[in-house]
């Protein structure tokens, strides 16, 4: 299944507070910047960084810069290949972009385990894999409201949680916090275990307040999800209408090797440190 990117023309239709003279100017100062892969980052890439920063050029230039910064030094978005370990990963994880938005019109991704065991569990394996089916759908959508992201915890163990990489993990919560290029409007986690308050604490050290407050906790039977993101839009096995587990997991597995291309190119989009103005120490990075 190739990919059908959204266009700069398309995009600039639907979001009419972003012209083509702002995303010259913005084009202008990634060209100033040389340590920046100024001739790899598209327009796209441009207008999505512009439009989750409330098209502020002052904000989206260092949203843009700390992105890529961090997507040249995190090990998770190093080769990016369609592998065994991808292929491992979505058949253990399913990872859903919901067939349709949410009643506020946010993009919606639905995650949860299909294979439970927790052997087959490689965290670090599954933000790689987060990020990479995140990236071809980003591409596709364009620009859009916000995020919503919905966890279903029903299958999931302490033995998974005892299994989380905090490295990895913090490298995450960072990004998605910082830099990543759509506004994050919630975070569901549904049928919350007896140890849900456990991960909580893992969690909360990495977490600012703004994630934080967003942060929605379902006890088990709760169905006030429902309001927000119809029940209909969710796959099969949780009542929705959606595709089954293992149709999501194969259409995927199709998009990422059809797609290789595509992160081929991704690859080049990386900082050069040593050409960065002000020295290596000009940004933070966590």
């Amino acid at each position: 299944m190739a990919l059908i990117l959204t266009s700069s023309e398309r995009e600039y239709e639907k979001t009419p507070s972003i012209s083509r003279e702002d995303i010259k100017v913005f084009r202008d100062w990634v060209m100033t910047q040389s340590h920046l892969p100024g001739k790899f980052i598209t327009d796209i890439d441009l207008i999505l960084a512009y439009h989750c920063c409330d098209t502020s050029l002052t904000v989206s230039k260092r949203v843009l810069d700390l992105h890529y910064t961090l997507r040249t030094l995190y090990p998770f978005f190093k080769d990016r290949i369609f592998d065994r370990k991808i292929e491992t990963c979505l058949k253990t994880i399913v990872f859903a972009f919901l067939p349709d938005r949410d009643v506020d019109g946010n993009l919606v991704l639905f995650v949860t385990l299909m294979d439970s065991d927790p052997k087959k569990f490689v965290f670090c394996d599954a933000v790689k894999t987060f990020f990479m089916t995140f990236d071809l759908c980003q591409l596709e959508v364009g620009t859009c409201l916000g995020g919503r992201l919905v966890i279903d915890m029903t299958p999931i163990s302490f033995i998974h949680v005892t299994k989380l990489d905090i490295t990895t993990l913090k490298h995450f919560l960072y990004f998605i916090q910082e830099c990543i290029f759509i506004k994050l409007k919630g975070v569901h986690f549904l049928n919350a275990p007896y140890f849900m308050d456990k991960l909580m604490m893992i969690l909360k050290p990495f977490l600012k307040k703004a994630l934080m407050d967003i942060i929605n906790i379902h006890p088990v039977g709760d169905t006030s999800i429902y309001d927000i993101v119809p029940k209909k839009l969710f796959p099969k096995e949780c009542g929705g209408e959606f595709m089954d587990f293992k149709s999501i997991s194969a259409d995927v597995i199709n998009r990422l090797k059809s797609n290789s291309v595509y992160f081929n190119e991704e690859a080049k989009k990386r900082v050069q440190e040593s050409l960065r103005p002000g020295g290596k120490g000009a940004v933070i990075v966590v």
